[in-house]
């Protein structure tokens, strides 16, 4: 089968690589769309991955072309979202539900190889059917819905809330419209591109401002999803927070993170709580946000096709990855097909 293979940061390959094979607790999967998470960016450029050569891409939907002899929740043809995280099942974390956390995990496109290819062998406890006449991309992208749902539940919204997200790449575009969807009256987005928040507002967003710009006064929020990584963005969350208000961070950083005094001073005397999320998993598992996720991405609740900057070939990987590298275009949610573009549609 053709893969975009990984052997260091950077040294990307278009090549023929072995079929992978299913085996007796697994299905083969024929990829439909697989999306660019924001982390595969540093991983395939700068800082590599757990182990390499490697193809990455975890953010993907595919079809059942052969089962394994154990396998009964699937069938040939069905679609199906791939849950990333392999949890052991036997930590402390795992017993407990708490799979983010699994002290012995594998995973699609980092650990072991992903959906930068034509076919996939995954376990079919991490298979999420799709409902007839889903979207082959709208179920690729359950993971960052998924992922902003989890964050904004450790939150603890409240119906008449106000809502922030700093950083409107699809995570927090998605987390915008969940929380309007719960009810919160007022979404401030903040991003540095105005293109973003031109789709932040798309989303939902009620108020939006660049993250260099003062924050209208008054203009605090109870809830907030940090969505970026970086100094100025985390920095600018906890002064945006309302007296007891919430935080969450989801963003990666790349380099260390200084609080400034200012920064410090108002978590200290407004009594801002904080908390940081990793992945999106619960019991059972994968948990009730993938599940509540992917219908509302295929009943049309969640809106995600206007995420979508780039829908490409997998032969268009590398050069891809290179205008990352250079960030000489605009770009939001970034689809490939492995199988081509007709297949990531077929069910449209």
């Amino acid at each position: 089968m053709r893969a975009a293979v990984m052997y260091s940061p950077g040294d990307i390959r278009l090549e023929d690589v072995p079929m992978p094979e299913a085996g007796p607790d697994d299905v083969l999967l024929r990829v439909a769309a697989v999306g660019v998470c924001g982390s595969d960016i540093p991983r395939m450029l700068t800082k590599g991955a757990h182990r390499m050569p490697i193809i990455c891409g975890h953010e993907f939907s595919g079809h059942v072309v052969q089962r394994g002899r154990n396998v009964t929740t699937v069938t040939e043809g069905d679609l199906v979202g791939v849950v990333p995280l392999i949890p052991c099942r036997i930590c402390d974390q795992c017993l407990g539900g708490h799979f983010s956390r699994c002290r012995d995990y594998d995973y699609f496109g980092s650990r072991r190889d992903g959906a930068y290819a034509e076919y996939v062998a995954v376990p079919e406890g991490n298979l999420l059917r799709a409902p007839a006449g889903a979207d082959p991309r709208a179920v690729a992208m359950t993971d960052p819905a998924s992922i902003a749902l989890h964050a904004i539940w450790k939150a603890t919204p409240t119906l008449g809330a106000r809502g922030g997200v700093i950083g409107c790449g699809p995570i927090g575009l998605f987390a915008i419209q969940w929380m309007r969807l719960m009810g919160l009256r007022e979404v401030v987005a903040v991003d540095v591109s105005e293109e973003k928040l031109a789709m932040a507002r798309e989303a939902g967003a009620t108020h939006t401002f660049l993250v260099h710009e003062k924050a209208p006064e008054g203009l605090t929020c109870d809830v907030i999803v940090e969505a970026a990584g970086h100094p100025s963005s985390i920095n600018a969350a906890v002064r945006l927070a309302a007296p007891g208000g919430h935080v969450t961070f989801i963003g990666i950083p790349v380099a260390d993170v200084t609080l400034e005094q200012a920064t410090f001073n108002h978590l200290l005397r407004q009594e801002v709580s904080l908390h940081g999320a990793w992945n999106s998993f619960g019991a059972p598992f994968p948990g009730p946000q993938w599940r509540v996720a992917l219908e509302a991405l295929t009943s049309g609740q969640l809106k995600w096709a206007f995420m979508l900057s780039h829908e490409k070939p997998l032969e268009d990987l590398p050069a891809m990855f290179g205008m990352f590298k250079g960030r000489n275009e605009f770009f939001s949610k970034v689809m490939f097909f492995p199988n081509g573009h007709a297949e990531g549609i077929a069910t449209r």
